[in-house]
């Protein structure tokens, strides 16, 4: 009797293993069909207006580097590198107040005083924009409650300036550093303070040698997320020092709106490319320094 082999003796059935993946990969697909929506649409047409030059007479549009080269001239120029001033001196401060209160909050016995620290950096974190602006201008501002009770304005106090611009800024920034350094924080092993202090090494010896090169990574991985964040806002500062502090979120917004000069939508296309290449560079170097951060403290 001669046997008969159907498809299903053949062809083995597909492993579950196989069947979870090819699952999980169906699952994903709403959220790459929406991010390239969100995110490529938007993309797409900056990239093809940052490109585009109308000539004035006919009207025509052409391909060009125009604008780019316009947004890095001049006053477009100048703000940019004011945006990244004002970020960079402003993530720095905030990494360096950031982590000892961090420290302080990983370190403390009392847990609802912990949690509530960290619940409060959350909020704080988020909290931006016009109301912050309004909230500084009440307390610091010129008319300010804190700045006649004080006599600042004798002192020569500014909120609306770099430096006024900075500290409002730290409100935000100094708490989005607690979340950001914590984790990495409660990684310290206390295995390696013991093992340092049966060394003689002191207290100093061991953030110097030890805890700082594990955390430096997760530091500056911080710092860079702090940037991002300072370098992305635009209510608070438009709301604070409008065109006195140039930024280039604000000179995006004149040149949409057409204070200064009609028909540059097509520039600030090509500035929000300028800052989408910042960004872009930023993110290179925060990646690696979240990878190389997670090895050392999940080891």
């Amino acid at each position: 009797m001669t046997a008969t082999l159907s498809r299903a003796d053949v062809v083995p059935a597909a492993s579950p293993k196989r069947r979870a993946r090819a699952g999980g990969v169906l699952a994903v697909v709403p959220l790459l069909a929406f991010t390239a929506i969100a995110f490529g649409v938007p993309a797409i047409a900056m990239l093809n207006g940052a490109f585009s030059v109308k000539d004035q007479a006919t009207g025509a549009s052409s391909y060009s580097t125009q604008n780019l080269t316009t947004s890095l001239q001049g006053a477009y120029l100048t703000a940019l590198l004011g945006s990244v001033k004002l970020s960079a001196v402003s993530a720095g401060i905030g990494t360096l107040l950031g982590l000892p209160l961090a420290q302080v909050i990983v370190t403390s016995r009392f847990r609802v005083l912990r949690e509530a620290a960290l619940t409060a950096s959350g909020v704080l974190a988020n909290f931006g924009g016009i109301p912050l602006a309004f909230a500084f201008v009440a307390t610091l501002g010129n008319a300010g409650v804190l700045t006649r009770h004080l006599g600042l304005t004798d002192a020569g106090w500014d909120l609306y300036s770099f430096w006024g611009l900075v500290i409002v800024y730290l409100y935000f920034l100094i708490p989005l550093m607690v979340l950001t350094i914590t984790p990495a924080l409660e990684g310290l092993r206390s295995q390696w303070r013991e093992a340092a202090q049966n060394n003689g090494a002191t207290g100093v010896q061991y953030w110097r040698h030890v805890a700082l090169p594990v955390l430096l990574p997760s530091l500056l991985g911080g710092f860079v997320l702090l940037f991002g964040s300072a370098f992305a806002a635009y209510a608070t500062a438009a709301a604070m020092v409008g065109s006195s502090v140039p930024l280039v979120t604000l000179q995006i917004a004149d040149a949409i709106s057409g204070n200064v000069l009609v028909g540059q939508e097509n520039v600030a296309l090509a500035l929000s490319l300028d800052m989408v290449l910042v960004a872009g560079l930023v993110m290179a170097v925060y990646l690696p320094l979240q990878r190389r951060s997670a090895r050392w403290l999940d080891a």
